[in-house]
C-alpha cells in the first residue's frame, strides 16, 4: 500500500488544505504529501504562523479510493457543527451584552474618550471664535 504523510497537532486535530486544523471527517480535504520532506516544510510554515501548535508528521496508509486511513487512536474528537458553533457565539454575545460594563456596545473607555474629544472641540471652538 501507498503511504503519505499528514500533520496532526496536539488537540489530534489534522492540518487541512485549506491550513486550517479539522477532524477526520472529510478524508479528502485533508493535506497529504508522498514526500515527507513537503511535510517537514509544511509543518514548519504552520508553526511559523501559530508558534503555539505542536504538530508532529503522521505516516499513514491510503485505502482504495485514494484517501488517508487514519488509525483510531490518532482520530480527532469531532468538531462542533457549524450551526451549532455559531449558535453558542450568539448566546455569547448575548450575555456580554447584558454585561454592567458594557452599555450598547460601548465601553466605559471608550464614552470617556468621546467625553475628552467633545471637550477639545468646544476648546478649539471657542478659540476661533475669540479669534
Amino acid at each position: 500500500m501507498k503511504k503519505v504523510y499528514v500533520l496532526q497537532n496536539q488537540n489530534k486535530l489534522l492540518l487541512a488544505k485549506s491550513r486550517e486544523w479539522v477532524d477526520a471527517r472529510d478524508l479528502r480535504s485533508l493535506f497529504q504529501t508522498e514526500h515527507k520532506d513537503e511535510a517537514i516544510n509544511q509543518k514548519v510554515e504552520v508553526n511559523a504562523k501559530d508558534y503555539t501548535q505542536r504538530i508532529h508528521l503522521l505516516e499513514v496508509s491510503l485505502n482504495e479510493k485514494g484517501l488517508p486511513i487514519i488509525p483510531d487512536e490518532h482520530k480527532p474528537e469531532p468538531l462542533p457543527d457549524e450551526p451549532k458553533a455559531q449558535a453558542s457565539l450568539l448566546e455569547n454575545t448575548a450575555d456580554a451584552a447584558s454585561d454592567d460594563s458594557v452599555a450598547d456596545g460601548i465601553g466605559v473607555d471608550d464614552i470617556e474618550a468621546d467625553e475628552r474629544s467633545e471637550d477639545m472641540v468646544e476648546e478649539l471652538d471657542e478659540e476661533v471664535v475669540e479669534d
